[in-house]
């Protein structure tokens, strides 16, 4: 082998990692954060985990990536460290897909059938459709398939190019001399479990291991110990993620790494014991890409069916290694940085947690209603205490879509991130005025003020629109609903007219005399603040309209949207809802 075949080993590897990776970000983008959320939600028993498991990660092809999903899952809370283990179990054999999908190459035939089956000769065919989607589709859903197609065209050629560079060291005895140390299960086993670590990737391992028994010259006794190795070094991922994680995080990765070692143990003993007495015959021929393939599956599906009627010892295991501490733990909540490596599902979690941020609000306003019809100090106490909450929320909401923004993200994606550092800004806002109301209650407890019954009617009005423009905002903005973001702006034009009337009464209360100029300040104060929450509800709905309709300019839109039917109907149903039922004539405070 000359220095040129080096160049081409090296070169089919780069190309081959770089295809397996912008195949994998092209069906983690293509799935929108779907197979994570998926995964989030359903695993209530370990076999439904490993069923799960295992259909992910054939999916985004990389039990890596899967596993420091569910580390991220475990350490936010989200997940409890036994719903974790079965879909690591399942990830180990949905990575063996990939395996599947690179011994077509070694595929034989002269039919016409099945010689399309070739890599080699259907891979330029996606290729051609994948640069075409590529470079010429505009909705990001074809742009994502363009990538996948185009990935999955690079690392077959990568593949290869490998292959081909490989093959004339079946003829150099020093390359043989080398691969039979590997007849050694123990250094057979840390030989694939470094390969692996390095690259973290076990499908990767697999496949330049895949490429190498191109040469003929690797056995079945060989690659048995190798590709268990494999196993144990696609483990280094999930424990370099779980660093700083709390304890429960730090245990997922030692459950996984405990099935690798474990599952590798036993095989490899069972198997060894079993030839000493069988003498298996096949153990010194050579491999193929298609028998690596179904070795690699064999041995993670014997491994999860003999060890998961033993998860709860392997949780056990892991809670002997990573003991409790004597301080309690605190969560790092739904933004877990692991989330980072799927930027869709990250976002997801970001609506999540500005949804908790904007239900915070919610009860700081209705908390502050009954602080101002009757001063309660431990009302105060929770809106102040409220009020931080929703400042730090914003702080590390901000923070983290800051670095969501430097990642690869779709148009889509990259909207979203955007809308969302609006939304959280505004939601803060809203506990900024709740505090404000409390002040009011204050002022009003303070200077010992008391509303007559007509004025309290007229306030209540006012304050039961805003209740119900926060609801609707709240819940458009959990579910991205469109029709109810359009229902919000209507509203917050009735309340603008109402707080309008307000005003007007209260200076026709000035004129008359009926009303002090204390309690002028306390009723402004309280109207304004009112006014002002609908002011930031609105402003939330219309980046939900905005997400919805890329095209939306929300100051050009407005005016136009205020001529259309929906818009008209609306406001006359919330005009007549929130009608004021007295004349000003009629006051008195």
């Amino acid at each position: 082998m000359d220095i040129f075949g080096i160049f081409s080993l090296f070169g089919g590897l780069a190309l081959f990692l770089y295809g397996m990776n912008i195949m994998g970000e092209g069906l983690e983008r293509l799935g929108g954060g779907k197979f994570e959320t998926i995964l989030e939600k359903l695993t209530s028993n370990p076999i439904k985990g490993v069923i799960l498991g295992a259909a992910v990660t054939a999916v985004i092809q990389s039990s890596s990536a899967t596993t420091v999903m569910v580390v991220g899952f475990v350490n936010s809370g989200i997940m409890r460290l036994h719903q974790a283990i079965g879909i690591i179990m399942g990830a180990n054999i949905g990575t063996t897909v990939t395996a599947w999908i690179l011994s077509l190459s070694g595929i034989e035939g002269e039919s016409l059938i099945v010689q399309f089956c070739k890599p080699a000769n259907f891979t330029p065919i996606l290729a051609l459709i994948g640069i075409v989607f590529t470079m010429v589709a505009k909705s990001d859903k074809k742009k994502n398939i363009g990538n996948i197609l185009l990935g999955f065209s690079v690392l077959m050629f990568g593949m290869e190019t490998m292959s081909a560079a490989v093959e004339p060291l079946k003829d150099v005895p020093a390359f043989t001399n080398i691969l039979t140390m590997f007849q050694n299960p123990i250094l057979g086993v840390i030989a694939g479990a470094v390969l692996t670590g390095i690259i973290q990737s076990s499908s990767a391992s697999v496949g330049i291991l895949q490429a190498l028994s191109a040469t003929g010259s690797i056995t079945f006794g060989a690659a048995i110990p190798i590709i268990l190795g494999q196993n144990i070094g696609t483990c280094v991922t999930a424990l370099i993620s779980c660093i700083g994680a709390n304890k429960n995080a730090k245990r997922a990765a030692m459950v996984h790494l405990y099935f690798n070692i474990i599952g590798t143990i036993l095989f490899l003993t069972v198997f060894y014991v079993v030839n000493a007495f069988v003498h298996f015959e096949f153990i010194n021929d050579s491999v193929n890409a298609f028998n690596i393939a179904v070795v690699h599956t064999i041995f993670n599906v014997i491994a999860t069916a003999v060890l998961l009627p033993f998860n709860r010892l392997l949780e056990k295991l892991a809670h002997l290694t990573i003991r409790d501490g004597e301080a309690p733990e605190v969560s790092t909540g739904l933004l877990d940085e692991r989330f980072l490596v799927t930027p869709s599902f990250a976002i997801e979690q970001c609506v999540n947690a500005a949804t908790q941020m904007a239900n915070i609000a919610r009860e700081s306003f209705t908390l502050a209603q009954e602080c101002v019809a009757k001063y309660s100090e431990a009302n105060d106490k929770v809106i102040i205490e409220n009020e931080d909450t929703a400042d730090k929320f914003e702080d590390d909401l901000g923070a983290y879509l800051v670095k969501l923004s430097a990642k690869s993200l779709s148009a889509n994606d990259s909207h979203k991130v955007s809308i969302l550092l609006h939304a959280i800004s505004d939601f803060e806002k809203v506990t900024d005025y709740t505090t404000d109301l409390v002040f009011t209650a204050r002022e009003k407890r303070d200077k010992d003020i008391h509303f007559k019954e007509k004025t309290r009617q007229e306030i209540t009005i006012m304050v039961n629109a805003v209740r119900e423009i926060i609801d609707l905002t709240i819940d458009a903005f959990a579910t991205e609903n469109v029709e109810l973001a359009n229902k919000v702006e209507p509203l917050e034009d009735v309340i603008d007219s109402l707080r309008n009337e307000l005003k007007k009464r209260h200076v026709r209360r000035m004129q008359e005399g009926r009303c002090s100029v204390s309690e002028g300040i306390v009723f402004t104060d309280y109207i304004t603040a009112l006014e002002k929450i609908s002011d930031h509800c609105a402003n939330v709905a219309a980046a939900i309209i905005e997400l919805d309709d890329e095209n939306y300019d929300v100051h050009n839109a407005m005016s136009v949207r205020k001529t259309n039917s929906e818009y008209k109907d609306n406001y006359a149903a919330f005009s007549k809802k929130y009608a004021l039922p007295f004349s000003v004539s009629s006051e008195s405070v």
